[in-house]
Protein backbone atom coordinates (compact mmCIF):
# COMPACT_ATOMS: atom_id res chain seq x y z
CA UNK A 1 0.00 0.00 0.00
CA UNK A 2 3.10 2.36 0.62
CA UNK A 3 3.89 1.84 -2.99
CA UNK A 4 0.90 3.32 -4.15
CA UNK A 5 0.60 6.35 -1.41
CA UNK A 6 4.00 7.56 -2.59
CA UNK A 7 3.35 7.30 -6.62
CA UNK A 8 -0.55 8.93 -6.21
CA UNK A 9 1.52 11.81 -3.93
CA UNK A 10 3.89 12.28 -6.75
CA UNK A 11 1.07 12.34 -9.58
CA UNK A 12 -1.50 14.78 -7.53
CA UNK A 13 1.45 17.77 -6.55
CA UNK A 14 1.17 20.87 -8.85
CA UNK A 15 -1.44 19.46 -10.90
CA UNK A 16 -1.87 21.74 -13.99
CA UNK A 17 -4.68 20.85 -16.56
CA UNK A 18 -4.59 21.00 -20.82
CA UNK A 19 -7.48 20.35 -23.16
CA UNK A 20 -4.94 18.52 -25.25
CA UNK A 21 -2.63 15.92 -24.09
CA UNK A 22 1.15 16.17 -24.96
CA UNK A 23 2.58 14.19 -27.57
CA UNK A 24 5.51 12.60 -26.37
CA UNK A 25 8.78 12.11 -28.74
CA UNK A 26 12.01 10.70 -27.55
CA UNK A 27 12.84 9.34 -24.41
CA UNK A 28 9.91 8.57 -21.87
CA UNK A 29 9.86 6.56 -18.74
CA UNK A 30 7.84 5.64 -15.45
CA UNK A 31 9.51 4.64 -11.99
CA UNK A 32 8.03 3.95 -8.66
CA UNK A 33 9.96 2.70 -5.37
CA UNK A 34 9.05 -1.16 -4.28
CA UNK A 35 8.21 -0.34 -0.87
CA UNK A 36 5.90 -2.80 0.96
CA UNK A 37 5.82 -4.70 3.91
CA UNK A 38 4.84 -8.51 4.43
CA UNK A 39 5.04 -10.26 7.73
CA UNK A 40 5.96 -13.07 6.80
CA UNK A 41 8.69 -12.36 4.03
CA UNK A 42 9.70 -8.89 5.89
CA UNK A 43 10.52 -5.70 4.50
CA UNK A 44 10.73 -5.33 0.24
CA UNK A 45 13.00 -2.43 -1.06
CA UNK A 46 14.17 -2.29 -4.16
CA UNK A 47 13.03 -0.08 -7.64
CA UNK A 48 10.95 -0.49 -10.55
CA UNK A 49 11.36 1.52 -14.05
CA UNK A 50 10.74 1.60 -17.08
CA UNK A 51 11.82 3.26 -20.32
CA UNK A 52 10.56 4.21 -23.34
CA UNK A 53 11.00 5.56 -26.93
CA UNK A 54 8.48 7.14 -28.60
CA UNK A 55 10.73 8.07 -31.97
CA UNK A 56 9.24 11.12 -33.44
CA UNK A 57 5.94 10.74 -31.54
CA UNK A 58 3.76 9.83 -34.80
CA UNK A 59 2.57 7.00 -33.25
CA UNK A 60 2.10 8.13 -29.63
CA UNK A 61 1.30 6.21 -27.33
CA UNK A 62 2.38 3.31 -29.36
CA UNK A 63 6.32 2.94 -28.43
CA UNK A 64 8.88 2.10 -30.77
CA UNK A 65 11.06 0.43 -27.22
CA UNK A 66 10.45 -0.51 -23.71
CA UNK A 67 12.90 -1.26 -21.25
CA UNK A 68 11.45 -2.70 -18.04
CA UNK A 69 13.51 -3.38 -14.94
CA UNK A 70 12.80 -4.78 -11.98
CA UNK A 71 15.14 -5.49 -8.72
CA UNK A 72 13.51 -6.09 -5.22
CA UNK A 73 14.20 -8.24 -2.36
CA UNK A 74 12.23 -9.04 0.77
CA UNK A 75 14.71 -8.90 4.38
CA UNK A 76 13.67 -12.76 4.66
CA UNK A 77 15.19 -13.64 1.37
CA UNK A 78 12.23 -13.54 -1.14
CA UNK A 79 13.54 -11.59 -4.26
CA UNK A 80 12.59 -10.34 -8.07
CA UNK A 81 15.12 -9.89 -10.57
CA UNK A 82 13.55 -8.79 -13.97
CA UNK A 83 14.79 -7.74 -16.90
CA UNK A 84 12.20 -7.06 -20.17
CA UNK A 85 12.36 -5.58 -23.83
CA UNK A 86 9.75 -5.31 -26.41
CA UNK A 87 10.08 -3.77 -29.23
CA UNK A 88 9.23 -3.84 -33.10
CA UNK A 89 11.97 -2.23 -34.66
CA UNK A 90 14.60 -4.63 -33.57
CA UNK A 91 13.27 -7.19 -36.75
CA UNK A 92 11.22 -4.93 -39.01
CA UNK A 93 7.13 -6.44 -39.13
CA UNK A 94 7.89 -8.24 -35.66
CA UNK A 95 7.61 -7.79 -32.53
CA UNK A 96 10.29 -9.03 -30.22
CA UNK A 97 9.56 -9.56 -26.29
CA UNK A 98 12.71 -10.68 -24.61
CA UNK A 99 12.38 -11.53 -21.33
CA UNK A 100 15.11 -12.87 -18.30
CA UNK A 101 13.48 -13.57 -14.86
CA UNK A 102 14.91 -14.89 -11.50
CA UNK A 103 11.68 -15.25 -9.46
CA UNK A 104 12.57 -16.22 -5.72
CA UNK A 105 9.17 -17.27 -2.93
CA UNK A 106 9.85 -18.86 0.20
CA UNK A 107 6.21 -19.28 0.72
CA UNK A 108 4.55 -20.13 -2.60
CA UNK A 109 1.07 -21.15 -2.23
CA UNK A 110 0.17 -24.71 -2.66
CA UNK A 111 -3.26 -26.03 -1.83
CA UNK A 112 -3.61 -29.44 -4.11
CA UNK A 113 -5.30 -30.07 -7.36
CA UNK A 114 -8.42 -29.75 -9.16
CA UNK A 115 -10.06 -26.56 -7.04
CA UNK A 116 -13.01 -27.48 -4.34
CA UNK A 117 -11.71 -31.19 -4.70
CA UNK A 118 -8.60 -30.04 -2.12
CA UNK A 119 -10.65 -28.95 1.14
CA UNK A 120 -9.34 -25.39 2.34
CA UNK A 121 -9.35 -25.22 6.14
CA UNK A 122 -8.80 -21.84 7.22
CA UNK A 123 -7.58 -22.56 10.54
CA UNK A 124 -4.46 -23.84 9.11
CA UNK A 125 -1.03 -21.79 9.07
CA UNK A 126 0.01 -20.33 5.90
CA UNK A 127 2.72 -22.09 5.81
CA UNK A 128 0.82 -25.33 5.61
CA UNK A 129 -0.18 -24.52 2.49
CA UNK A 130 2.92 -23.18 1.09
CA UNK A 131 5.97 -24.69 -0.70
CA UNK A 132 9.50 -22.66 -1.51
CA UNK A 133 10.31 -22.28 -5.04
CA UNK A 134 12.91 -20.37 -6.93
CA UNK A 135 12.18 -20.10 -10.61
CA UNK A 136 14.56 -18.83 -13.53
CA UNK A 137 13.15 -18.10 -16.94
CA UNK A 138 14.40 -16.98 -20.08
CA UNK A 139 11.64 -16.22 -22.95
CA UNK A 140 11.92 -14.94 -26.71
CA UNK A 141 8.28 -14.28 -28.52
CA UNK A 142 7.94 -13.24 -31.56
CA UNK A 143 4.37 -11.92 -33.47
CA UNK A 144 3.89 -10.35 -36.46
CA UNK A 145 1.22 -10.28 -39.06
CA UNK A 146 0.48 -11.21 -42.83
CA UNK A 147 0.53 -8.47 -44.80
CA UNK A 148 -1.24 -5.26 -43.57
CA UNK A 149 -3.79 -7.26 -41.83
CA UNK A 150 -5.10 -7.59 -38.29
CA UNK A 151 -4.16 -11.46 -38.85
CA UNK A 152 -1.21 -12.94 -37.44
CA UNK A 153 1.22 -15.38 -36.12
CA UNK A 154 2.64 -15.92 -33.18
CA UNK A 155 5.80 -18.16 -31.42
CA UNK A 156 8.21 -18.52 -29.26
CA UNK A 157 10.63 -20.33 -27.03
CA UNK A 158 10.79 -20.24 -22.99
CA UNK A 159 13.33 -21.96 -20.83
CA UNK A 160 11.83 -22.45 -17.32
CA UNK A 161 13.99 -23.94 -14.35
CA UNK A 162 11.90 -24.60 -11.08
CA UNK A 163 13.71 -25.37 -7.88
CA UNK A 164 11.36 -27.00 -5.08
CA UNK A 165 11.57 -27.48 -1.57
CA UNK A 166 9.76 -27.34 1.81
CA UNK A 167 9.14 -24.32 3.48
CA UNK A 168 12.31 -23.31 5.39
CA UNK A 169 10.78 -22.53 8.65
CA UNK A 170 13.67 -22.32 10.55
CA UNK A 171 14.71 -19.68 8.47
CA UNK A 172 11.25 -17.43 8.94
CA UNK A 173 10.96 -18.42 12.37
CA UNK A 174 7.44 -20.68 11.70
CA UNK A 175 6.34 -23.36 13.52
CA UNK A 176 6.34 -26.69 12.75
CA UNK A 177 2.66 -28.26 11.15
CA UNK A 178 1.96 -31.44 12.84
CA UNK A 179 1.86 -34.54 9.72
CA UNK A 180 3.98 -31.85 7.43
CA UNK A 181 3.21 -29.48 4.91
CA UNK A 182 0.34 -30.08 2.31
CA UNK A 183 3.02 -30.35 -0.21
CA UNK A 184 4.94 -32.54 2.18
CA UNK A 185 1.98 -35.32 2.34
CA UNK A 186 1.79 -35.01 -1.55
CA UNK A 187 4.86 -36.07 -2.12
CA UNK A 188 4.85 -38.92 0.34
CA UNK A 189 1.27 -40.15 0.29
CA UNK A 190 0.41 -42.03 -2.52
CA UNK A 191 2.85 -40.11 -5.10
CA UNK A 192 0.48 -37.17 -5.85
CA UNK A 193 3.62 -35.53 -6.75
CA UNK A 194 6.05 -38.05 -7.96
CA UNK A 195 9.78 -38.04 -6.91
CA UNK A 196 10.48 -37.44 -10.52
CA UNK A 197 9.17 -33.85 -10.18
CA UNK A 198 8.79 -32.79 -6.23
CA UNK A 199 11.95 -30.51 -6.70
CA UNK A 200 11.38 -29.00 -9.67
CA UNK A 201 13.23 -29.33 -12.91
CA UNK A 202 13.91 -27.78 -16.08
CA UNK A 203 11.31 -27.57 -19.37
CA UNK A 204 12.17 -26.34 -22.71
CA UNK A 205 9.13 -24.75 -24.10
CA UNK A 206 8.09 -24.14 -28.08
CA UNK A 207 5.25 -22.11 -29.14
CA UNK A 208 3.59 -22.00 -31.99
CA UNK A 209 -0.05 -20.11 -33.31
CA UNK A 210 -1.71 -17.36 -34.71
CA UNK A 211 -3.75 -14.57 -33.81
CA UNK A 212 -6.00 -11.37 -34.56
CA UNK A 213 -5.25 -8.26 -33.08
CA UNK A 214 -7.28 -4.87 -33.92
CA UNK A 215 -6.93 -3.09 -30.35
CA UNK A 216 -6.34 0.61 -30.63
CA UNK A 217 -3.70 0.98 -28.31
CA UNK A 218 -2.11 -1.90 -26.55
CA UNK A 219 -2.11 -0.65 -22.63
CA UNK A 220 -5.67 1.12 -22.49
CA UNK A 221 -7.60 -0.65 -25.79
CA UNK A 222 -10.60 1.53 -26.54
CA UNK A 223 -11.84 -0.68 -29.13
CA UNK A 224 -10.92 -3.68 -30.89
CA UNK A 225 -10.60 -7.45 -30.44
CA UNK A 226 -7.14 -9.07 -29.19
CA UNK A 227 -7.66 -12.83 -29.75
CA UNK A 228 -5.04 -15.79 -29.95
CA UNK A 229 -4.60 -19.64 -30.44
CA UNK A 230 -1.78 -21.31 -29.38
CA UNK A 231 0.68 -24.56 -28.86
CA UNK A 232 2.95 -24.37 -26.26
CA UNK A 233 4.63 -27.94 -25.85
CA UNK A 234 7.48 -29.63 -24.06
CA UNK A 235 8.94 -32.01 -26.93
CA UNK A 236 10.56 -35.17 -25.54
CA UNK A 237 13.36 -34.85 -27.46
CA UNK A 238 14.67 -32.01 -24.96
CA UNK A 239 12.64 -32.83 -21.92
CA UNK A 240 12.44 -35.54 -19.15
CA UNK A 241 8.25 -34.99 -19.27
CA UNK A 242 7.39 -33.99 -22.17
CA UNK A 243 3.60 -32.38 -22.66
CA UNK A 244 1.70 -29.86 -24.78
CA UNK A 245 -0.86 -27.47 -23.29
CA UNK A 246 -3.37 -25.63 -25.91
CA UNK A 247 -4.57 -22.39 -25.08
CA UNK A 248 -7.43 -20.43 -26.80
CA UNK A 249 -7.69 -16.75 -25.62
CA UNK A 250 -10.07 -13.98 -26.70
CA UNK A 251 -10.33 -10.46 -25.75
CA UNK A 252 -12.76 -7.77 -26.94
CA UNK A 253 -13.11 -4.05 -26.11
CA UNK A 254 -16.01 -2.06 -26.36
CA UNK A 255 -16.54 1.94 -25.84
CA UNK A 256 -19.44 3.10 -24.34
CA UNK A 257 -18.83 6.96 -23.85
CA UNK A 258 -15.90 8.79 -23.99
CA UNK A 259 -13.06 7.61 -22.05
CA UNK A 260 -15.33 4.57 -20.60
CA UNK A 261 -14.40 0.92 -22.14
CA UNK A 262 -16.20 -2.40 -21.32
CA UNK A 263 -13.69 -5.04 -21.65
CA UNK A 264 -13.81 -8.44 -21.47
CA UNK A 265 -10.95 -11.74 -21.40
CA UNK A 266 -12.10 -15.15 -22.26
CA UNK A 267 -9.78 -18.25 -21.90
CA UNK A 268 -9.97 -21.99 -22.22
CA UNK A 269 -6.26 -23.91 -22.00
CA UNK A 270 -5.79 -27.51 -22.15
CA UNK A 271 -3.69 -30.61 -22.11
CA UNK A 272 -3.06 -32.30 -25.36
CA UNK A 273 -2.22 -36.08 -25.33
CA UNK A 274 -2.09 -38.42 -21.65
CA UNK A 275 1.57 -37.39 -21.02
CA UNK A 276 1.74 -36.22 -17.36
CA UNK A 277 2.55 -32.67 -16.87
CA UNK A 278 4.66 -31.51 -13.78
CA UNK A 279 2.93 -30.31 -11.35
CA UNK A 280 4.72 -27.03 -10.84
CA UNK A 281 4.26 -26.50 -14.64
CA UNK A 282 0.17 -26.98 -14.47
CA UNK A 283 -0.70 -23.31 -13.12
CA UNK A 284 1.51 -21.74 -15.88
CA UNK A 285 -0.79 -19.43 -18.07
CA UNK A 286 0.29 -19.57 -21.80
CA UNK A 287 0.24 -15.86 -22.93
CA UNK A 288 2.13 -13.84 -26.03
CA UNK A 289 3.36 -11.24 -23.49
CA UNK A 290 3.66 -10.88 -20.04
CA UNK A 291 2.40 -7.54 -18.47
CA UNK A 292 3.72 -9.06 -14.63
CA UNK A 293 6.32 -11.12 -13.26
CA UNK A 294 4.88 -14.71 -13.59
CA UNK A 295 1.29 -15.07 -15.77
CA UNK A 296 0.17 -18.34 -12.87
CA UNK A 297 -3.06 -19.43 -11.90
CA UNK A 298 -6.15 -19.22 -11.20
CA UNK A 299 -6.41 -17.51 -8.44
CA UNK A 300 -4.57 -13.99 -7.71
CA UNK A 301 -3.86 -11.22 -9.67
CA UNK A 302 -3.52 -11.83 -12.75
CA UNK A 303 -6.47 -14.19 -13.36
CA UNK A 304 -9.06 -14.28 -11.06
CA UNK A 305 -8.47 -11.61 -8.35
CA UNK A 306 -9.78 -12.12 -4.77
CA UNK A 307 -9.57 -15.89 -4.84
CA UNK A 308 -6.15 -17.48 -3.47
CA UNK A 309 -3.43 -17.56 -5.98
CA UNK A 310 -2.93 -21.25 -7.31
CA UNK A 311 -5.98 -22.48 -5.66
CA UNK A 312 -7.77 -24.05 -8.86
CA UNK A 313 -4.94 -26.19 -10.71
CA UNK A 314 -6.44 -29.02 -12.97
CA UNK A 315 -5.47 -30.24 -16.63
CA UNK A 316 -7.97 -28.27 -18.54
CA UNK A 317 -9.47 -24.93 -16.97
CA UNK A 318 -11.51 -22.09 -18.58
CA UNK A 319 -11.65 -18.61 -17.19
CA UNK A 320 -13.16 -15.59 -17.70
CA UNK A 321 -13.00 -11.75 -16.91
CA UNK A 322 -15.42 -8.71 -17.59
CA UNK A 323 -14.18 -4.78 -16.44
CA UNK A 324 -15.60 -1.46 -16.76
CA UNK A 325 -13.13 0.78 -17.00
CA UNK A 326 -13.13 4.70 -16.69
CA UNK A 327 -10.82 7.66 -16.95
CA UNK A 328 -12.46 10.00 -14.60
CA UNK A 329 -9.83 12.71 -14.63
CA UNK A 330 -6.57 13.76 -17.03
CA UNK A 331 -3.87 16.43 -16.35
CA UNK A 332 -0.49 16.86 -16.90
CA UNK A 333 2.34 17.69 -14.02
CA UNK A 334 6.27 17.75 -14.40
CA UNK A 335 5.54 17.85 -18.25
CA UNK A 336 3.98 14.37 -17.96
CA UNK A 337 0.54 13.14 -19.18
CA UNK A 338 -1.17 11.25 -16.77
CA UNK A 339 -4.95 10.22 -15.81
CA UNK A 340 -6.72 8.45 -12.68
CA UNK A 341 -9.09 5.45 -13.73
CA UNK A 342 -11.05 3.04 -11.99
CA UNK A 343 -12.37 -0.29 -13.16
CA UNK A 344 -15.33 -2.65 -12.23
CA UNK A 345 -15.18 -5.85 -12.35
CA UNK A 346 -16.49 -9.55 -12.41
CA UNK A 347 -13.63 -12.90 -12.53
CA UNK A 348 -15.00 -16.77 -12.98
CA UNK A 349 -13.23 -19.75 -13.36
CA UNK A 350 -13.90 -23.73 -13.72
CA UNK A 351 -11.78 -26.67 -14.13
CA UNK A 352 -12.94 -28.57 -17.19
CA UNK A 353 -10.74 -31.64 -16.56
CA UNK A 354 -9.21 -32.34 -13.09
CA UNK A 355 -5.53 -33.92 -12.95
CA UNK A 356 -5.46 -37.31 -12.14
CA UNK A 357 -5.28 -38.49 -8.63
CA UNK A 358 -4.15 -41.99 -8.78
CA UNK A 359 -5.75 -44.45 -6.69
CA UNK A 360 -8.74 -42.08 -5.23
CA UNK A 361 -11.26 -44.65 -5.69
CA UNK A 362 -9.63 -47.39 -3.65
CA UNK A 363 -8.56 -44.71 -0.98
CA UNK A 364 -8.98 -44.98 2.53
CA UNK A 365 -11.35 -42.49 4.31
CA UNK A 366 -8.46 -41.38 6.30
CA UNK A 367 -5.47 -40.86 3.73
CA UNK A 368 -8.47 -38.71 2.10
CA UNK A 369 -8.79 -36.83 5.03
CA UNK A 370 -5.24 -36.47 5.87
CA UNK A 371 -4.73 -35.33 2.23
CA UNK A 372 -7.70 -32.77 2.51
CA UNK A 373 -9.01 -34.55 -0.46
CA UNK A 374 -13.30 -34.95 -1.35
CA UNK A 375 -14.70 -36.05 -4.23
CA UNK A 376 -14.45 -33.60 -7.68
CA UNK A 377 -17.95 -32.13 -8.62
CA UNK A 378 -18.03 -30.60 -12.40
CA UNK A 379 -19.86 -27.47 -13.14
CA UNK A 380 -18.48 -25.49 -9.92
CA UNK A 381 -17.23 -21.81 -10.47
CA UNK A 382 -14.55 -19.62 -8.27
CA UNK A 383 -16.25 -16.27 -8.70
CA UNK A 384 -14.93 -12.76 -7.40
CA UNK A 385 -16.21 -9.89 -8.21
CA UNK A 386 -14.08 -5.75 -6.74
CA UNK A 387 -12.86 -2.61 -8.16
CA UNK A 388 -9.66 -0.97 -8.32
CA UNK A 389 -8.02 2.66 -9.24
CA UNK A 390 -5.55 3.42 -11.79
CA UNK A 391 -2.77 6.14 -12.41
CA UNK A 392 -1.42 6.03 -15.84
CA UNK A 393 1.73 7.84 -16.63
CA UNK A 394 2.37 8.40 -20.65
CA UNK A 395 -0.48 6.08 -21.11
CA UNK A 396 1.73 3.02 -20.90
CA UNK A 397 3.11 3.30 -17.25
CA UNK A 398 -0.01 2.04 -15.10
CA UNK A 399 0.45 2.05 -11.09
CA UNK A 400 -2.92 -0.55 -10.66
CA UNK A 401 -4.57 -1.27 -7.64
CA UNK A 402 -7.36 -3.89 -7.02
CA UNK A 403 -9.23 -5.10 -4.58
CA UNK A 404 -11.45 -8.36 -5.04
CA UNK A 405 -14.03 -10.25 -2.81
CA UNK A 406 -14.61 -14.50 -3.21
CA UNK A 407 -18.17 -15.45 -3.65
CA UNK A 408 -16.80 -19.09 -1.64
CA UNK A 409 -15.11 -18.90 1.43
CA UNK A 410 -13.72 -22.18 0.06
CA UNK A 411 -11.51 -19.59 -2.47
CA UNK A 412 -10.64 -17.44 0.81
CA UNK A 413 -11.92 -14.10 1.27
CA UNK A 414 -10.37 -11.60 -0.34
CA UNK A 415 -7.33 -9.89 -1.97
CA UNK A 416 -5.78 -6.68 -2.56
CA UNK A 417 -3.18 -6.43 -5.32
CA UNK A 418 -0.82 -3.43 -6.39
CA UNK A 419 1.09 -4.02 -9.38
CA UNK A 420 1.66 -2.56 -12.71
CA UNK A 421 -0.74 -2.28 -16.06
CA UNK A 422 -4.62 -3.83 -16.47
CA UNK A 423 -4.77 -7.15 -16.20
CA UNK A 424 -5.63 -7.75 -20.12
Amino acid sequence: MRRFVLSLIFCVVAINFYPQEKIKTGLGFGAIPAVSFDSDLGFQYGAIVNLYHYGDGSNYPKYDHSLYLEWSRFSKGTGINRIMYDTEKLISGVRTTVDVTYYTDQMLSFYGFNGFQSDYQADKSRQFYSQERNMFRAKADLQGNFGTSNFGWVGGYSFYNFDIDSVDINKLGLEHSVGGSLYQRYVKKNGLISAEEANGGSIHYLKAGFKYDSRDQRAFASKGIWTEAVIQSAPGLINSMPHTKFALIHRQYLPLIKDMVFAYRLTYQATIGKNKVPYYAQPLLITSFLTAVENQGLGGKRSLRGVMRNRVVGDDIAFGNFELRYKFLKFQAFNQNFYIGTNLFFDTGIILKPIEISGFDTMLSALKDELLLKDFETGKFHSTAGAGLKIGWNENFIISVDYGKAFNSQDGDSGMYINLNYMF
